[in-house]
């Protein structure tokens, strides 16, 4: 008999997470119901497929138990002020996250993790540490925030050797007893405050990603805030901080030399000797901020004993996923480059440092955040700016303050052709030789579904541009 044998499990959210986790415990014997707050047909049609396997599904609500529940599990992003876990609460019901149910399934004997958090470049850090693993024979899979339900991979038969484990800031909150092999924090920014209610809290929950790391709690040097998130992690005996650096490497450090990433951790002789890894060329694409995210995963790759060569046939082989710094087209001797992902200002400090003479394609919802700091350091590479979406007035009177000699063109369009006449604009303004870069700094959902589709429209008016268009003079 296992411990979910019979037990009374509220789920909450009926997502992918959510349905992964209500059908592994339902396998397992628990008494699920599922409890999401939409009633469209996308929820219906779900509901019906999970009643056919007897898990019950409550919508439109959400916001009590169920059925004398003794386990609540949530998917991310359900705020901890929810009125469901404050009636868990009130009763003494635990709340855990399925990434915290995962864990517990994995058990002693299942595949160990390496895990991955940031504000910025999980995903793709987390896919070019699956690739470097997979180079190295190792059977693998991105998880977590992405690719594989983290629960169907610890379950999976055959099994795993290890896993790549991408965990957000909600996902950690929610997992209190998860102790990754080696664990490694990117950055440390202002995000999803609303939900966290203070950077105190943000920057606490990315740290339980050290927690109980065995072998490696890998850093990044030029961010102090991740250090500081070593330095009060529990952590196993023999466990090492191991940072990484844009430039040359200390000691216990992985960075880059002549233009080769070189690891001074994980060699015999680190203080006298580095190992040659890779390349910069073989990151693609090799902007700063990406190099950082590779030494990142070459990192967790060689705690967990990947030889050298496997970095580099991983990395070699990795293609980012799109809307990530991705190079669409040169058109005339200019180049378009969509980073849809870049929706806060820390990505978009990291996308516009990629390069030297820009046109800038910002704006959409700002969440709250300010643009001074980013203008500010970005405004000797900027050429031009064209301004959407809701919050563009911020990025305007930031660019007035910081950048005035900057021409912005600013678009009232919110319309489906908004995008078009962006790129136009931005084409207008462009030479020769400089990079019109989206880079909005911003959420999509004022004008788009999501940042996809805003990067789809980007590419798109891109490619409908006419043949070699005219580039004006300023």
């Amino acid at each position: 008999m296992n411990g979910y044998d019979g037990l009374r499990v509220t789920v909450a959210g009926l997502g992918v997470s959510g349905i992964s986790t209500a059908r592994a415990l339902a396998r397992l014997g628990a008494r699920v119901t599922v409890v999401d707050g939409g009633d469209g047909e996308r929820q219906r049609a779900r509901a019906a497929e999970l009643a056919g396997e007897g898990i019950e599904v409550v919508l439109g609500g959400g916001e009590t138990l169920h059925g004398n529940t003794e386990l609540v599990v949530t998917s991310p992003g359900w705020r901890p002020d929810s009125p469901l876990f404050t009636a868990a609460a009130a009763i003494n019901v635990e709340v855990v996250g399925d990434v915290e149910i995962a864990w517990r399934l994995r058990g002693e004997t299942g595949p160990p993790w390496l895990a991955v958090t940031g504000t910025n470049g999980k995903t793709t850090t987390v896919r070019m540490l699956a690739a470097i693993l997979e180079a190295a024979g190792l059977r693998t899979a991105a998880v977590g925030n992405i690719g594989t339900p983290i629960i169907d991979a610890v379950l999976a038969d055959p099994p795993y050797d290890v896993l790549a484990v991408e965990l957000s800031s909600y996902q950690l909150h929610w997992a209190p007893s998860v102790r990754p092999h080696s664990g490694a924090v990117l950055n440390v920014a202002p995000d999803h405050l609303d939900w966290h209610g203070s950077m105190k809290a943000y920057a606490a929950a990315k740290g339980r990603v050290y927690e109980g790391n065995r072998v490696a709690c890998v850093y990044n040097a030029a961010d102090q805030a991740t250090e500081q998130l070593v330095t009060r992690a529990d952590v196993a005996e023999g466990c090492r901080a191991i940072g990484f650096t844009l430039g040359p490497p200390g000691l216990s450090e992985l960075g880059v030399v002549d233009g080769v990433l070189a690891d001074r951790a994980f060699v015999a002789d680190r203080r006298s000797r580095a190992q040659e890894l890779a390349t910069v060329a073989d990151v693609n694409p090799p902007a700063p901020h990406n190099i950082a995210n590779a030494l990142a995963a070459a990192a967790l790759a060689r705690a967990y004993g990947v030889p050298p060569g496997a970095v580099r046939d991983g990395l070699r082989g990795f293609s980012p996923d799109p809307h990530r710094i991705e190079h669409v087209a040169d058109v005339a001797g200019v180049a378009y480059v969509d980073d849809s992902k870049a929706t806060n200002t820390h990505a978009t400090e990291a996308s516009l440092a990629a390069y030297p003479s820009i046109v800038w394609i910002a704006g959409g919802l700002a969440k709250g955040a300010t643009f001074d700091d980013l203008v500010r350091g970005a405004a000797a590479r900027l050429r031009g700016a064209v301004l959407i979406g809701a919050d563009r007035h911020l990025i305007a009177e930031a660019l007035a303050r910081h950048a005035p000699d900057v021409p912005v063109v600013d678009l009232e369009r919110t319309d489906t052709g908004a995008m078009a006449a962006a790129v136009t604009e931005a084409t207008r303004l462009a030479h020769p030789g400089d990079t019109i870069l989206m880079a909005p700094a911003c959420a999509s959902m004022d004008m788009f579904t999501n940042y996809n589709e805003r990067g789809d429209a980007f590419a798109a008016a891109v490619h409908g541009l006419a043949d070699g268009p005219a580039h004006t003079e300023q």
